[in-house]
This record gives structure tokens, C-alpha cells and sequence, in this order.
């Protein structure tokens, strides 16, 4: 078959989904099209990987899967294309090896996305994918050709097959800001509102502690809320104090159900025990010493390892009276109520919720509504928490509609 008659599909987005895509396409001796808005490939990848880039998580499959909650049979499919042993061993065909980190997530050896970038994006051209950066999408002309704005003004290109993996709308600087939205439900897809998903939370704190105590890390810290069916649920780790209220790794693992109780009950009640390798007696027994001289704050380091942000927090919440009383002092260490009023904007989430209802999508996640266009990665309905979940469903989601696509080209939909 001559170059020209190789059938070229098209994909539309150039992150971790999209770039997979294209390179199981191109295994599959498709001619491979991708398109992308920004002036290079693989933005938000780099900028998710600046502290470590968390590739994947060493959960086995059956937990792995039920991170992703009531999407845990479809993603559950993915997977089993696709793995966190598969995406390992996927790195290290590119010469990155990995470790398992002390919390189960597994990282590059140097801990850096950049390298595996490099070398993804230099073994894509090498395999003959086509990459177009500076290419926006903005839908479909009436004769079914994708439309692109470029630098050098609108631009049309017909595909054989289209693999869109346009990202969610976080960080909507580095490429996803979520405008494919509108263009796909006035097609007649379903598209679920986009949400902020991993993200913190706003608190209405005193301009003093604002101030003062913004960036301020609380841990460790127990976590307590009451989920919509009246479970009360409990979860330890490490949070920070922002200027705008409270964010971290402890937030974010919970922010999917601590948003569905601001959309059901207009905020959020929960409560954090500060001091949680003591238990209330001894804290109160501890707080009832005499302190002398010394301040409140000095009191609270000394009796219970209380420092500067966590005093803080006691002094938002309690009364003038309450705080030289050591049981009550000790109650609200224990068991300090807070109201979270509601998640940050999406642009300035980790991830997104909502998108491309799955019930949407065929098994290979082709579009009812189009045939021949498939989609995959985080503009799909689906939300993980961090700690390389969210990764992993992107590469696995890009290999279904990837296989999707190859699997359709060589039916009677190719006709």
C-alpha cells in the first residue's frame, strides 16, 4: 500500500491520552495527524511533574479501579488494556526506570518528566506521527472536516478517524480550558458540566490568620465528615492552610465528596483533629499544667506540640473565655469544626470533574452521536484522586479509543 492510500486519523490534543494514542495508531501502520493548541506537546504533563512526576500508583487492580468510585467498571476496562504494571514497562521501553515510593506511588528513578517527554516525543516523530502545534480546534465544517485556528489563519483537514483527548478545563494556561464543551454538545453529545475535581476549599478565615499563617502546612491532622447517607467517616495526613482556606493531599483525596456536600448542603461541615497521637484526656490533663508566664502559644508547644498555625486555628474558632479552658481547649484540638464554603474555580484545580458522559461513548469509546470519533483522557466523565490514578486512566483511555479507531477503520464503518 503507497503512503497516500494509508488511511490518516486525526488526533486532537497533544497530553498524555493524545500522545498515546498516537502511538499505538501508529503501530497499527495508520498515518497518524496531531494536532495541538499550544506551542508544544505535553505542557501540563511537565508542570504536574515539577514536583515528582507521579506516574502511577502500585494498588493492586482491584483497589486500583475502585479509586475512580462510581466510574470503577468502565475505567476497571480500561485497565485491563492498560495497567499500572503496563505503563511501567512502558516507561522503561523508553529507557526510564521506576521506584515505588513510601505511600505506594511510583515514580521515574530521577523523578523528572522532562526525560520521558524528550524521548516520547523523539520516538513519535521517529515513527512517522505528524505533529502540529498551534492548531486550536473549533469543531467541524458541513462536509465533517475538522476546523483549526492557526497562526497563519483557519485551516480545514479531513480525517479517516478522530481521536479527541482535548483535556479537562484546569489550568486552562497550559492548553485544557475546556471550550470543546459547547462545540461537542451542540452535536448532540452529552457533556456533563465541568468541575473542579482535587482542589481546595474555600474558608471564611480573619484577615489575621489569612495573613499570618497562608501556605502553613497542618500535620499530621485526622479529617471527620459525614457523608450524604449519615456514615461518618474519618481520614489522617497533611493539609495546608491557604490565604483563601484550606488545600493538600488530604483535601484533594476527599474533594469529590466534600464537593457533593456543597451542592447538597451549600458548604461543607467538617472537622479536624489537630493533635491526633493523643487522646482527649491526656490532652486535657496536659493543657491543665500550669503555664506561668507563657503565652497561649507557648503553652499549647510545650503541653501538646501545638504550633504556630494550629494555635491559629484554635483562636478562629473559640472564644476569648474558651481558650484558657483545658477541656474545651482540648475538645476543639480534638474535634475543631471548620465550614468549607466552597471548591476553587476549575481553572485552578489539579483536575477536572464532568465531561463526556460515558453512557455517550460505545465500549470503544466512539462517539454515538459521531461516528468515527472517539475520545479519551480527562475530558471524559470520569475523576480519580492524585497519586497516579489520574495518569493512568489517561494512557489506558488513549489505548481503547486508539484500538477503537484501528478496530473501526477496518470494519464496514471505513466504507
Amino acid at each position: 500500500m503507497h503512503d497516500a492510500d494509508i488511511p490518516r486519523v486525526a488526533v486532537v490534543g497533544g497530553g498524555p491520552a493524545g500522545l498515546f494514542a498516537a502511538e499505538r495508531l501508529r503501530q497499527a501502520g495508520l498515518g497518524v495527524d496531531l494536532y495541538e493548541c499550544k506551542g508544544s506537546v505535553g505542557r501540563k504533563f511537565l508542570i504536574a511533574g515539577k514536583g515528582g512526576l507521579n506516574l502511577t500508583h502500585s494498588d493492586p487492580r482491584p483497589l486500583f479501579a475502585s479509586r475512580y468510585r462510581e466510574r470503577a467498571t468502565e475505567v476497571g476496562r480500561w485497565l485491563e488494556r492498560f495497567d499500572a504494571d503496563a505503563l511501567r514497562a512502558w516507561a522503561r521501553g523508553l529507557g526510564v526506570d521506576t521506584f515505588v515510593g513510601s505511600s505506594g506511588r511510583v515514580f521515574p528513578l530521577d523523578r523528572k518528566a522532562a526525560p520521558l517527554l524528550r524521548g516520547w516525543v523523539r520516538r513519535l516523530r521517529a515513527q512517522g506521527v505528524a505533529i502540529h502545534v498551534h492548531h486550536r480546534w473549533t469543531g467541524w465544517d458541513g462536509d465533517g472536516a475538522l476546523c483549526f485556528d492557526t497562526p497563519d489563519g483557519p485551516r480545514r483537514r479531513h480525517a479517516a478517524a478522530t481521536v479527541l483527548a482535548l483535556g479537562g478545563a484546569s489550568w486552562p494556561q497550559l492548553g485544557s480550558d475546556g471550550a470543546w464543551a459547547p462545540l461537542l454538545a451542540a452535536q448532540g453529545v452529552d457533556v456533563a458540566a465541568l468541575r473542579p475535581a482535587n482542589c481546595g476549599f474555600d474558608v471564611d478565615w480573619t484577615p489575621h490568620f489569612a495573613q499570618r499563617h497562608a501556605g502553613a502546612p497542618l500535620k499530621p491532622v485526622v479529617l471527620h465528615w459525614t457523608d450524604a447517607a449519615g456514615r461518618a467517616w474519618s481520614l489522617q495526613g497533611e493539609c495546608v492552610a491557604s490565604g483563601y482556606g484550606l488545600e493538600g493531599s488530604l483535601i484533594y483525596a476527599v474533594s469529590a465528596i466534600l464537593r457533593e456536600l456543597v451542592d447538597r448542603d451549600g458548604c461543607a461541615e467538617i472537622a479536624l483533629d489537630l493533635v491526633p497521637g493523643l487522646s482527649p484526656d491526656a490532652l486535657a490533663a496536659a493543657l491543665a499544667r500550669p503555664r506561668g508566664g507563657r503565652s497561649l502559644s507557648e503553652h499549647l508547644r510545650r503541653a501538646a506540640g501545638v504550633h504556630e498555625a494550629k494555635a491559629g486555628l484554635l483562636r478562629e474558632v473559640l472564644e476569648r473565655d474558651a481558650l484558657q479552658d483545658p477541656h474545651r481547649l482540648a475538645a476543639a484540638l480534638k474535634r475543631l469544626p471548620l465550614r468549607l464554603r466552597q471548591p476553587r474555580p476549575v481553572a485552578e484545580a489539579i483536575s477536572t470533574a464532568g465531561g463526556i458522559r460515558l453512557e455517550a461513548l460505545d465500549e470503544r469509546l466512539m462517539l454515538h452521536a459521531r461516528p468515527g470519533v472517539f475520545a479519551a483522557g480527562e475530558m471524559l466523565d470520569w475523576e480519580a484522586p492524585t497519586g497516579g490514578y489520574l495518569l493512568t486512566a489517561c494512557f489506558a483511555s488513549g489505548l481503547v479509543a486508539a484500538e477503537g479507531a484501528i478496530a473501526w477503520l477496518g470494519g464496514t464503518g471505513r466504507g
